[in-house]
């Protein structure tokens, strides 16, 4: 089996997920504006549930479905969030999904962070597409998504189901022919 990948950037790493950050991460996804900006963060979060992201995500790596990283600061090894890719190993495609804590908004991490894992989403997995989609609420998921040049291809009305309520979404991509 291969060792779970680090991946750097200039003010970030990308590492496997520890589960002594447990306390932090349901901290930080468990401010209420994390949940009403994500499709995947219920609100309240509690440790229990992120051990078990935590847990999970060694499980989908092993099984080769999933890379779920943490997104931890370089100069002071702290844990602000996390990024992931959900394999379609058929298509060559990935699902991108990631959330950063809300004292790290507006500050470049996660456009820099997103750049990271397309990065090696074209270059280590061999994907043909990376797709992500946001909230149409939230706008600055998809600044981040066109600063990393990623193209929007729709908006997909009421497509998930949350809270009892259904969400409108857009939908972006990257090809490998357009991020080569």
């Amino acid at each position: 089996m291969i060792s779970f990948p680090k991946l750097e950037s200039k003010r970030l790493f990308l590492d496997k997920l520890k589960l002594e950050d447990a306390p932090l991460i349901a901290k930080y996804a468990g401010d209420k504006k994390i949940s009403e900006f994500t499709l995947n963060i219920p609100f309240p979060y509690k440790e229990k549930d992120a051990v078990w992201w935590i847990q999970n995500s060694f499980k989908t790596f092993k099984e080769n479905t999933q890379y779920t990283f943490g997104i931890y600061l370089k100069e002071t090894q702290e844990f602000i969030g996390g990024i992931g890719l959900i394999l379609d190993h058929k298509n060559k495609k990935a699902s991108l999904g990631y959330w950063v804590a809300v004292p790290f908004w507006n500050k470049g991490f996660m456009t820099e962070a997103v750049n990271t894992i397309i990065d090696f989403g074209f270059k280590n997995l061999h994907l043909n597409k990376i797709f992500a989609q946001h909230l149409v609420e939230n706008e600055a998921s998809g600044r981040v998504m066109q600063k990393a040049g990623m193209l929007l291809e729709g908006t997909l009305a009421e497509h998930h189901l949350k809270n009892e309520k259904y969400r409108t979404v857009n939908q972006y991509r990257v090809l490998r022919s357009e991020f080569m």
